[in-house]
């Protein structure tokens, strides 16, 4: 590949085969054709009715606990008007998805980061910014977290939940990577082994298309319904024809062959970039994720994220900013490395650049 050719190491987007764009075109036709008379009218902000009984049952709700919206990050948005007021603390992981960040700060809360071990949250240190702060709630990704690829273990998963129940905050329990493991076994969602302090966030975003942008959440009624009011009063109805498009596909059974699919599609392209991080920057660290869309690079002592990026850019390679992962902006030797939506032989040539890129760093 020539290094003329740009790269990009950003965003954490979809490969664009992994889009089953014919089975979409007849789930749209099929959708309109059934359902046409609902999904082309004025709505209940809930969402589309048959795609929330689904939801419902796949994790142990009833329908009036599950709302359907433009995304998930906008559902967050909405939490946090609900739950929070301007200066209460939310906490969230270090590092966390930056526009959750983004989306707290933007509602006037406090936003306090707990740091990450290889298998989930530091236990210790989270207890004692519980004790310090007295959070409202705990924002979280426990499976193959943006933006380090980690996730969190049952016994850690058990020890939040236990500490909610003492402290009575609320975890909001973000899961769109979920789906996608790669290889071991699956670990109950938090949502499973603690329904009462739990908020389950998702979309469909990675399992069929962003674009879309059908996200959903699950909490208790009270919580939906506020968060109906807002959608109400925010865009007055959701994007029916995107939802009938999701339910049409899960109702002709067709989610678990593409999810098997895009494992299949992204496996080997994680396996690469690991393989090439082992052999091109083990001064580095960085996760093992077991699935999703990342692994997160601790750069080497004395190498600056905002030098590396320049010197990444000489060689045609476009890194993101870690900064915006951490609360306290401290992200200087964090990168996120994202690797869905690349060919296997450009993640071996984007790690190759990677690492003449840090030697003049040093």
């Amino acid at each position: 590949m020539s290094d003329q050719n740009e790269i990009k190491l950003t965003r954490g987007v979809p490969a664009t085969e992994a889009f089953p764009t014919e089975a979409i075109i007849e789930c749209c036709e099929k959708a309109l054709r059934t359902y046409g008379d609902t999904l082309l009218q004025y709505q209940p902000a809930y969402g589309f009715l048959p795609l929330r009984k689904i939801l419902a049952e796949e994790t142990g709700a009833e329908p009036g606990q599950v709302i359907i919206s433009n995304g998930s990050i906008q559902l967050l948005g909405f939490l946090a008007e609900i739950l929070l007021s301007p200066g209460e603390t939310a906490l969230v992981e270090r590092p966390s998805y930056d526009r959750a960040i983004t989306t707290f700060r933007r509602a006037g809360m406090t936003v306090v980061d707990v740091p990450l071990e290889e298998d989930g949250l530091d236990i210790a240190a989270l207890e004692e910014a519980v004790e310090r702060y007295n959070p409202r709630l705990l924002y979280l990704i426990p499976d193959f977290q943006n933006p380090t690829g980690i996730t969190t273990s049952r016994s850690k998963r058990e020890a939040v939940l236990s500490l909610a129940d003492e402290h009575g905050f609320i975890v909001v329990e973000d899961s769109p990577y979920r789906k996608l493991r790669y290889k071991g076994e699956d670990i109950p969602a938090l949502r499973q082994l603690n329904a009462s302090r739990v908020i389950q966030l998702s979309s469909f975003s990675k399992l069929l298309s962003p674009g879309i942008r059908v996200g959903w959440m699950v909490a208790a009624k009270e919580i939906v319904e506020k968060a109906v009011q807002i959608a109400t009063d925010t865009y007055i109805t959701p994007s029916m024809l995107s939802q009938g498009i999701v339910y049409e596909f899960i109702r002709q059974g067709w989610m678990p062959n593409n999810i098997e699919r895009l494992k299949t599609l992204y496996a080997p392209k994680l396996a690469k970039m690991l393989t090439g991080l082992d052999v091109n920057i083990p001064e580095g660290s960085w996760s093992h994720p077991q699935g999703g869309f990342f692994v997160g690079l601790t750069l080497p002592d004395g190498v600056s994220g905002k030098r590396l990026r320049y010197y990444a850019q000489q060689q045609n390679l476009l890194l993101s900013d870690g900064c915006g992962f951490f609360a306290d902006g401290d992200g200087s030797r964090f990168l996120r490395l994202p690797f869905c939506a690349l060919k296997e032989y450009e993640i071996g040539e984007a790690i190759n650049r990677l690492a003449r890129a840090i030697k003049p760093c040093n």
